[in-house]
């Protein structure tokens, strides 16, 4: 089942650029039974696995714009320290309540933005540089996925694509990066304080690496915005029940 998933995930992932965090987490805590912290730790590492797979496809087209991603790391990479540390602290049994409702909002929210931008299918450039503000809200990208493993794609792609002149193409491949360096980072932190599960890590890994680069491979003739709006649904239904879970 774990194969299966992973490949799943990972050709979407590869298809429609909708985070593997994002999706993995949820799934592992709603139907595997796993902690937040075992979710999220176990989601890190996947995505860091199947995004490093692709690297060299994005690399190879030249859609890492290098400048851009330094500004991004700035920021990001102390917040997923900050996100870590802080979902650490919380993952007792006195707080999963309020862990589940947090990353069921992220989630939530998150999806829900991807939706709306799928809907109005516009990846426009923007009309003017500004890079400066990059850094403090990549902090804030950084935070939200070191607690919950989601928001590296769609909220970095949102910053983007509103605040850089880079291109479509150059907005998903620096922002897919910037989320490969995420996933390292916070999976390595969650790994070495032991909030994984080695067994389904495997598994999912061995599956999302073929169906990773067979996304990333059929990318440029399967239509990305269907793709978009049905994971959104389902990933605002998986936050929706984290959130119902949380409550009741």
């Amino acid at each position: 089942m774990e194969f299966v998933l992973g490949f799943l995930i990972a050709t979407a992932v590869g298809l429609t650029g909708v985070g593997a965090g994002s999706i993995t987490a949820p799934v592992l805590i709603l139907f595997f039974g796993l902690s937040p912290a075992a979710a999220v730790g176990t989601a890190l590492t996947f995505a860091a696995v199947i995004k490093l797979a692709v690297l060299p496809i994005y690399v190879r087209r030249r859609q890492v714009e290098y400048r851009i991603l330094t500004l991004l790391c700035c920021g990001g990479m102390p917040g997923v320290l900050i996100g870590v540390y802080g979902l650490s602290a919380l993952d007792t049994k006195a707080h999963h309540r309020g862990i589940f409702l947090l990353i069921g909002l992220t989630i939530m929210t998150v999806s829900l933005g991807t939706l709306y931008r799928s809907i109005r299918n516009r990846m426009t450039v923007g009309s003017a540089d500004h890079s400066r503000w990059l850094p403090p809200l990549a902090a804030v990208i950084g935070a939200e996925v070191g607690f919950s493993s989601a928001g590296a794609g769609a909220l970095g792609a949102v910053a983007l694509l509103n605040l850089t002149k880079l291109t479509p193409a150059q907005v998903v491949g620096t922002d897919m990066v910037f989320g490969l360096v995420l996933s390292i980072l916070g999976g390595g932190l969650h790994f070495f304080a032991g909030h994984y599960d080695a067994a389904i890590t495997t598994k999912l890994i061995t599956g999302g690496v073929v169906g990773a680069i067979l996304g990333a491979m059929l990318s440029s003739v399967v239509p990305h915005r269907p793709l978009r709006v049905v994971l959104s649904i389902w990933l605002a239904t998986l936050g929706a029940q984290l959130c119902w879970k949380a409550v009741f």
